[in-house]
């Protein structure tokens, strides 16, 4: 039996049984006028975890991030961010198109900034050089593999911006599973940062939204933002409901997701296209150009043989581990992505014997 087993991305889960009953009965009213008791208490819950002063509820990570960098960084002024970061990567230029920010990046290697380069690259504005207002850090790195940053990393980060007179914002969107990984707590992330977005959606398993975090100032302001972005919602205490219950019980299996996704990488080690000690967290990122496949071949294969992935690049294959991934999923996805490959090494050598 063919299974379909989608690792594209921890986006795809479905809404468990439990989840389901906590949307139905939840209690809601009109977030619009501030009186929707469950959004008031996810955004009371999530701020208190992060040690800010207030949270607000939005529908998506891309607008959750896009509030915090207006409400730091103004029309003309800088942000200072990863070449690969979500921030400039993957949202659709909001931050130029939308609240006129100038967007400035370097590469990062591995995706953990180093505070050393980023000091360096901080302007203050002085003969009409655009200010840098915000530093951009993305906690655990997407395109990096799901790399975590290291706590000290983002303490010494925090003293440059400090001297500096600038923000740091965090692309939070997978910072649940940088917590659980690392066993850092969350109010010691929340301590290092001025704003954060932090997702629901993703491996906490809820169907939408994420969380902008700081100060009762910023998020009030945000609140203009968001309105301005067509993000304010009304009964949205459904969507609030699901969040609760993913913190709740879904937070601490996010450590089988890493699991999972260590073992999916020690399978395909053999083949030289990952090396498990790259892999920190729930994401595989698999350079099948080093086996002879483009990224667009090697997914096309699999996803017609019901593993699902995603070609970030011209040599890169994604591969997301998921609540909805299961010990039989991943013992599939394993058995067709290194048959793939096998069948490619026998291609390019046919010496080499058949499994």
């Amino acid at each position: 039996m063919t299974l379909r087993v989608d690792l594209r991305s921890d986006t795809v889960t479905r809404p468990s049984a439990g989840m389901r009953r906590a949307i139905a009965e939840a209690d809601v009213g009109d977030d619009g006028y501030g009186e929707d008791p469950t959004v008031n208490r996810l955004q009371a819950k999530v701020a208190e975890l992060f040690g800010h002063e207030a949270a607000l509820l939005l529908p998506t990570g891309t607008m959750s991030n896009q509030v915090a960098v207006q409400s730091l960084v103004a029309s003309g002024h800088e942000l200072l961010t990863d070449t690969d970061a979500h921030l400039v990567t993957y949202e659709a230029g909001a931050a130029a198109a939308v609240g006129g920010i100038s967007t400035r990046t370097f590469t990062a290697p591995g995706g953990v900034l180093d505070p050393a380069a980023v000091a360096a690259q901080i302007r203050s504005g002085v003969y009409f050089t655009v200010p840098t207002r915000a530093i951009g850090v993305e906690q655990t790195g997407n395109r990096a593999g799901g790399r975590v940053h290291p706590v000290e990393v983002l303490v010494e980060l925090q003293a440059v911006a400090d001297a500096a007179g600038v923000a740091v914002h965090c692309d939070g969107a997978r910072i649940w599973n940088a917590h659980i990984a690392a066993s850092v707590a969350l109010h010691e992330y929340g301590r290092l940062f001025t704003t954060m977005s932090v997702c629901l959606s993703k491996g906490l398993g809820a169907p939408a939204g994420s969380l902008m975090l700081g100060s009762a100032e910023l998020v009030n302001h945000a609140r203009w933002v968001r309105k301005r972005l067509g993000g304010a919602m009304r009964q949205a205490g459904l969507l609030a409901a699901a969040g609760i219950y993913a913190i709740d019980h879904q937070l601490a299996r996010l450590e089988d997701d890493h699991h999972r996704a260590a073992a999916l990488a020690e399978a395909l080690q053999p083949y030289g296209v990952v090396d498990p000690a790259d892999v920190h967290t729930n994401i595989v990122m698999l350079d099948v150009d080093r086996a002879g496949w483009t990224a667009d071949a090697y997914a096309a294969a699999a996803t017609a043989r019901g593993v699902l992935c995603f070609a970030v690049s011209a040599r890169q294959v994604r591969l997301v581990c998921h609540m909805d991934v299961t010990d039989q999923h991943l013992q599939y996805a394993v058995a067709t992505l290194t048959d793939l490959l096998a069948a490619q090494a026998r291609a390019s050598d046919p010496a080499l014997p058949s499994n």
